[in-house]
């Protein structure tokens, strides 16, 4: 379908934060009726999964507050205003696991949450890889994790990893191996 079915005839701003926006919609359907659409606006993402020589995968473990639980994770982060997607995901290696990479591939790209939120991230392969310091920001307080890609994967069975885009990074990388 090329053409929207829905078209926005009223939008309400409710709140503008550092990372996201709250707006709601009134939008008129083909029939004529009339709905609301409560939206959440992002900048977008990049997720990492950055691969050893040894298929070892980086991870980082972190507390997130929308849960209350901490989340083992691909690192990921925001893209910053007009930043392409290319230039964040080795910012945000570097500023999780200190990692910096020498071959780089771009995967796949997919939207988190479409039926509310516009947000979309953008999947790479991080390969040759060299330890350095982090540089995470000043709220971020992460600890890095080395675990084989095949543990990874039984974890990720097994759901004891839950984070959406790092079971998708997950998969798709085991995928480009071979069966787990």
């Amino acid at each position: 379908m090329s053409e929207s079915p829905e078209r926005i005839i009223g939008s309400q701003p409710l709140y503008q934060g550092r990372i996201v926006q709250f707006r709601v919609d009134t939008v008129a359907l083909p029939d004529g009726s009339t709905a609301i659409r409560e939206i959440v606006g992002t900048p977008g993402a990049v997720v990492i999964i950055p691969l050893t020589d040894d298929s070892q995968v980086r991870m980082v473990r972190q507390y997130r507050s929308a849960i209350g639980e901490f989340l083992l994770e691909l690192p990921a982060g925001t893209l910053e205003p007009n930043e392409p997607p290319e230039q964040a995901a080795p910012r945000e290696l570097a500023e999780e696991t200190g990692d910096r990479a020498a071959h780089w591939q771009r995967l796949t790209g997919f939207y988190t949450v479409p039926g509310i939120c516009n947000e979309y991230i953008h999947l790479f392969l991080a390969t040759d890889l060299t330890p350095g310091p982090t540089n995470q920001e000043s709220d971020e307080f992460l600890e890095v994790v080395t675990l084989p890609l095949e543990k990874a994967l039984t974890m990720v069975k097994r759901g004891e990893i839950r984070d959406a885009k790092t079971i998708i990074g997950l998969l798709m990388v085991a995928g480009m191996e071979g069966p787990a």
